[in-house]
Formats: C-alpha cells, structure tokens, sequence
C-alpha cells in the first residue's frame, strides 16, 4: 500500500477545519481537488476515511488513524524546521498573521520590515482579523501568529487552550484625548466630569477603561457616542463632540490635529500579546522571530511589556 503524503495532509486539514470548503481555502485549492484527493487515498487504502452522511464532514476510525499520523508527519516538519533554521541563523517561508488596526500598523510593519533585512526569504501574509475567528483561525492552521490585546484588570475574553501559547509584546497605557478648544478650561479629569464622551462598547478595553475611570473619579460619564474605530473616535473628538479615552499606541506619534492629551493618568492599561501554536518540540522558528521582533517595536515606542507575563493562552481579542 503506498500513501501519498500530501493526500495524508489533506485529510488533516479537512479534519482540523470540519469540511472539504474550508480546508480548501487553507490548502489554497478549489473543494473539487480536495474532495479528489480525499477520494484518491480512500483509493489507495481501500476503506472510507471520511463519514460524508451528515452535513459536518466527520472521520471514520480509519481516518482518524491516518489523521494522528499526518500529525506526528507535520510535528516532524515542525522540528525539521526548527534544526535548519538553529543551523543557518534565518528562518524563511511564508507565515500568516493576524491582527488588528494600530498593531498592525505600529507594530507588526515595523518588526517585518526588520525581518526582511535579516530574513529576506520570509513571505509573510497580513490579514486585519481579530477576535474569535482570528483565534479559530490559529488553531485550525490559518494563521501562524495572532496579536491581540485585552484589557489587563477586565476579563479575559479568550479561551484556554493547550495547544496555544501567548506572550506579552507591549504594554499600552491609557490616554484622555479632548478637543483642542477644549484645553483651555479643562485641565484634569474632574472637568470633563459634565462634558460628552465619545466611548468605547462597555465589553472593550477602552470601554472598561473609561468605567474605571468614572469609578475613580465618582461620576457617570455621558456616553454621547459609541464607536469601535479609533480613527472614527479620533475625528469625532476633533470636530468638539466629546473626550475620548485611547491607547497610546492609537495617538501614533501624538495626538492628531484638532485633539489634545491630557497628562491625567488612566486606570489599567491595554496588554498586546502575541499567540502562536505550539508542538511537542515547541513553536515554529518564525514565530518566535517575529515575536522578538514585535517586542523590538514596542521597545522602541516605550512601551515594552512585563516578560513575567508569558504563559498558556490567555491573550485577547482585539479592537
């Protein structure tokens, strides 16, 4: 009996991605050569791999045998990798990343523009994802690297997994942000006490911050305006319709024409961290390049994360 074991990494994929369209997108092939591959190796082993009576696609027991060996097949790749990479110093190939706005673009740019001087035969790949379909994403083989950020006293949004791990790459502070004709009578967080807000959703980071605030200082905040975006939220604090709260990494290299920041501390701060899959032998060499690479980038913006951090995925999704 020969197996192919390129058919083998179909099989796996379809069996990390729960069907033949989504483990089409993964392997970049259209759903008829998957299910032609999946066909080809029921072939060769004689017995059916994959149960198609029900609308999820599920594996019979011989599937789920040849899955196990795709895996320790894909592990051995893993470590493969890992030993050319120790030998040469460089890692290359492509490598997906997922991410949201402003790390994308204070973050993630800088470090690959790093990387492509140190390591020119990388490929990477940027998507703008965030939340439960990045980390869905990363642990049915999608991406490669996650950063997100959660709110470091509000709860974590993301689940445990084993097979994730998440290391702090930034640690964000918060800042009030006021129209710029508002500067000259408010000068601390009790006179904004009265005025509008453009906040935050209350389940985000900056929306808990602001409640944190409001704790704080004894007030209620009149959330005039509820937006996501930080462009959008920036725009409307500039025309004069409300204060803001913000991360620092949001104000890029200060705050934007027509919006001031007010020095008063924040409660809490943003954590950015990077996930990544692990295998016995460890992470993937490029992850862990890109990783140090990101923390260079948030060194040199000031704002370098607590390295204590580190653990089992506890990294969240990001706004």
């Amino acid at each position: 009996m020969e197996l192919d074991p390129r058919r083998l990494r179909v099989l796996r994929a379809v069996a990390l991605r729960g069907g033949v369209v989504d483990a089409a997108r993964l392997l970049h092939l259209t759903p008829s050569a998957v299910s032609q591959q999946l066909h080809l190796l029921e072939h060769e082993v004689g017995v059916p791999l994959v149960d198609r009576s029900r609308r999820r696609v599920g594996l019979t027991a011989a599937g789920k045998l040849l899955v196990a060996r795709a895996e320790r097949i894909e592990q051995e790749l893993v470590e493969a990798r890992r030993e050319l990479a120790e030998l040469s110093g460089r890692v290359s190939g492509p490598v997906v990343i997922a991410g949201f706005l402003t790390a994308i673009v204070h973050l993630l740019i800088p470090a690959l523009r790093a990387m492509s001087g140190t390591h020119p035969e990388l490929r990477p790949r940027i998507l703008e994802m965030e939340g439960p379909e990045a980390l869905r994403e990363l642990r049915t083989g999608g991406v490669d690297l996650v950063v997100a950020e959660h709110d470091v006293d509000g709860p974590d949004p993301s689940p445990d997994h084993p097979d994730l791990f998440a290391e702090a790459v930034a640690d964000d502070e918060y800042r009030i942000v006021i129209p710029a004709a508002w500067t000259a009578s408010h000068h601390s967080i009790r006179d904004l006490a009265t005025r509008p807000w453009v906040a935050a959703p209350s389940d985000t980071a900056c929306g808990r911050a602001l409640d944190r605030l409001a704790t704080a200082y004894a007030f209620t905040p009149d959330r005039a305006h509820v937006c996501v975006e930080f462009p959008v939220v920036l725009a409307l604090v500039a025309a004069g319709f409300g204060a803001a709260i913000l991360p620092t990494l949001a104000l890029g290299t200060g705050a934007p024409e027509g919006t001031a920041a007010l020095s008063a501390p924040v409660p809490g701060r943003r954590r950015i961290t990077a996930l990544r899959r692990v295998s016995r032998s460890g992470p993937e060499p490029v992850a862990g390049a890109l990783v140090a690479e990101l923390r260079a980038a948030a060194v040199q913006l000031g704002l370098a994360a607590d390295r204590h951090t580190t653990g089992t995925t506890r990294g969240g999704a990001g706004v």
